[in-house]
């Protein structure tokens, strides 16, 4: 079987390529994640998705393939990425209060050779209408300065929202498993 090389150091991502029982290392990639002037939120997490793969897997020998993804949110066309801290959550969470937002999460899984297979997941979160003190609530006690759209719908999260809407529940997490599986076995990784 092929190498796998998770190319993220995300520990959701981690977590979730773990429930596949494959053995992966991981490795960081090197890309600026800076959005380009215009650019779509779905476009700007093709672009990261990809430029993570390719960036790992030119550094890896020809048995092996890079798996790299992105997850941006957006907000009326606006890109929303992580917050970095407890201001910038509350901020967003007050932006998304009562409206949907699209989590776009990206795939590429990309071989040294310049083989490449992609795929992108479109996740819809419906907020109900928050008020400040349950805001704030949740960021104190969960914390989520480091995920896009600053909440973690695996813990607390789930409380922020009326509906979720995707075909992939594990994409809101930061990985889309059923995708994952199917860019695997195209590039020749056996699975149950």
């Amino acid at each position: 079987m092929p190498r796998l090389v998770l190319a993220s150091t995300s520990r959701y991502r981690r977590e979730l390529l773990d429930r596949l029982r494959l053995p992966f290392e991981v490795a960081r990639p090197d890309v600026d994640e800076t959005p380009a002037h215009g650019e779509t939120p779905h476009a700007l997490a093709n672009r990261l998705a990809e430029a993570k793969a390719q960036d790992v897997a030119r550094r890896l020998g020809e048995d092996a393939w890079a798996l790299g993804s992105d997850q941006v949110a957006d907000l009326d066309g606006l890109p929303l990425g992580k917050p970095g801290g407890r201001e910038a959550a509350i901020a967003q969470l007050r932006a998304m209060s009562g409206r949907i937002v699209r989590f776009n999460t990206a795939l590429c899984l990309a071989n040294a050779d310049g083989r490449s297979f992609t795929d992108i997941d479109l996740t819809e979160v419906q907020f109900r209408v928050l008020d400040d003190g349950g805001i704030e609530r949740y960021v104190d006690a969960e914390q989520p300065y480091d995920c896009a759209g600053s909440f973690k719908s695996e813990g607390l999260g789930i409380t922020l929202f009326d509906a979720i809407d995707n075909r992939d529940p594990s994409a809101l997490i930061g990985l889309p498993l059923i995708a994952t599986c199917r860019l695997l076995r195209q590039a020749g990784f056996v699975l149950p």
